[in-house]
C-alpha cells in the first residue's frame, strides 16, 4: 500500500482547502508514492518523535501541527525544525500535517471535543463564508438523470444531513450548429429545439473543478451550457468551533471540575463565576479566543478553548463562563481521530500513537 492511500483517508475527512490562509497543512516532507510500512500519530513533530518513528520502523508521521510554517532559505540544522526535516529525509520518513483543515471539518477536532464532553445537538459555531457555489446547467430530458448522478458523485448536492439535492425545471432550448460542429441532435445550419431540464445544485467552492470535469464527461452536448454562481450563504458543514448542549444543566464549578477531569488538567484558567447553570457550551480547540463574540452572540453559557490572552478574559465581560484548558490538552484528541479514520478502513495496518509528551508548557 502506498503512503498516499493513507493520506487520502485523512483528506476525505479534512480536505486541505478547509485550512486557513495562514496554515501549511498537507505533505511536509517526503514522497507519498512510496510503500508505507507503518504510521506514527502525533500532535507535534519533534526530534524525539522522529527517533520514535525510526525505532518503530514507521516511515510515515501524521501530525496535527505542521512542522514547517514558513519557507526555508537554508536547511542547516540550526533549529529543531530543520534538524527534524534533515533526519526525516535521511531516514526516508514522510511527514504530513492536518491542522486547521481538521479543526474546521465536520467530525474533526471540535466535534471530538464535544463528544468527550458528552454534548448533544452539536453544530458549527462559525460557519465558513464565501465557500459555496451554485451550478446551473441545461441537459436533454433523456440524459438528466445521468448528469445529476455524476454531479452528486463528484461532491455536489450536499446540504446539511441531506445529499443528492437539486432543483429541476423543464423547458425548451434552442441552438443552430454551424459548419464544423458535431451536434448531438439537430442538423448543421438548422435551428433546433430540444426538450431540456435546467438542473441547479450546490457545491463547495473547492470542488468546482472536480464537479465540472464530471459534468463535461457525461453531458451529451458538444458545447454544454453551464454557469457557476458564488453564494453568500454560510456553509454549515465546515467552520470554526462548535456549540452543543449538556444532557442536563450543571453548576459552573461542577462544569469546571468536569473539564479538569476529562482533559486531565492539573489546573484550569477561567473567568469569575456568576452563580448560574451551564447548559449550552461552545468549544474551540487550540487558540480559539477569536470566537468569543460568536459564542456570546449564540447565547452560550460557557466557552471552552485551549489558549487565550490576558485581555480575552476581559472581553467576555461576565456574559459567559470562559475556560482555558491548554492548547496541547485541547488537541491531544487528534491522535485518536487519525487512529479511528485509518484503522476503520485498514484494520490490520500498523499504527502507533506517539508516547512522547510534546507539550512545551509545564505546570508546577
Amino acid at each position: 500500500m502506498r503512503i498516499k492511500e493513507i493520506l487520502q483517508l485523512i483528506e476525505q475527512l479534512a480536505p486541505l482547502p478547509l485550512q486557513e490562509d495562514f496554515d501549511n497543512s498537507g505533505l511536509q516532507v517526503g514522497d507519498a508514492n512510496r510503500e508505507v510500512m507503518g504510521a506514527l500519530l502525533c500532535i507535534d513533530v519533534t526530534e524525539n518523535v522522529i527517533e520514535e518513528a525510526i525505532s518503530l520502523n514507521c516511515n510515515l508521521i501524521i501530525s496535527h501541527h505542521p512542522l514547517a510554517f514558513k519557507p526555508f532559505k537554508s536547511l542547516t540544522g540550526n533549529t529543531y525544525v530543520e534538524r527534524c526535516m534533515i533526519n526525516a529525509i535521511k531516514n526516508d520518513i514522510v511527514i504530513y500535517a492536518a491542522h486547521t483543515n481538521l479543526d474546521n471539518a465536520i467530525d474533526g477536532v471540535n466535534f471530538q471535543l464535544a463528544k468527550i464532553l458528552g454534548l448533544q445537538n452539536v453544530r458549527i459555531l462559525s460557519s465558513q463564508k464565501n465557500a459555496l457555489l451554485k451550478l446551473v446547467t441545461f441537459v436533454p430530458d433523456t440524459h438528466a438523470e445521468n448528469v445529476r448522478t455524476a454531479l452528486f458523485n463528484a461532491g455536489a448536492g450536499n446540504i446539511g444531513n441531506y445529499d443528492s439535492c437539486s432543483y429541476n425545471l423543464s423547458g425548451e432550448g434552442t441552438f443552430r450548429a454551424k459548419e464544423g460542429a458535431n451536434p448531438f441532435v439537430g442538423e448543421i445550419g438548422e435551428i433546433h429545439s430540444e426538450k431540456e431540464v435546467r438542473i441547479e445544485t450546490i457545491l463547495p467552492r473547492f470542488k468546482q473543478n472536480e464537479v465540472l470535469r464530471s459534468l463535461l464527461a457525461v453531458h451529451p452536448y458538444e458545447e454544454p451550457a453551464y454557469d457557476f454562481y458564488p453564494l453568500e450563504n454560510k456553509w454549515t458543514q465546515a467552520g470554526s468551533g462548535v456549540v452543543g448542549e449538556l444532557p442536563e444543566p450543571m453548576p459552573e464549578q461542577e462544569f469546571l471540575y468536569l473539564l479538569k477531569d476529562v482533559f486531565n488538567l492539573p489546573t484550569i484558567k477561567h473567568t469569575k463565576l456568576q452563580n448560574r447553570d451551564i447548559r449550552d457550551v461552545a468549544i474551540c480547540g487550540g487558540s480559539g479566543a477569536f470566537l468569543i463574540p460568536q459564542a456570546i452572540g449564540y447565547g452560550a453559557d460557557a466557552f471552552v478553548t485551549g489558549e487565550a490572552k490576558y485581555n480575552d478574559f476581559y472581553d467576555v465581560d461576565g456574559r459567559l463562563l470562559f475556560a482555558v484548558v491548554g492548547h496541547y490538552e485541547s488537541e491531544i484528541c487528534t491522535k485518536d481521530i487519525f487512529f479511528e479514520v485509518i484503522s476503520k478502513k485498514f484494520p490490520t495496518f500498523v499504527l502507533h500513537k506517539s508516547a512522547f509528551d510534546s507539550n512545551p508548557v509545564k505546570y508546577l
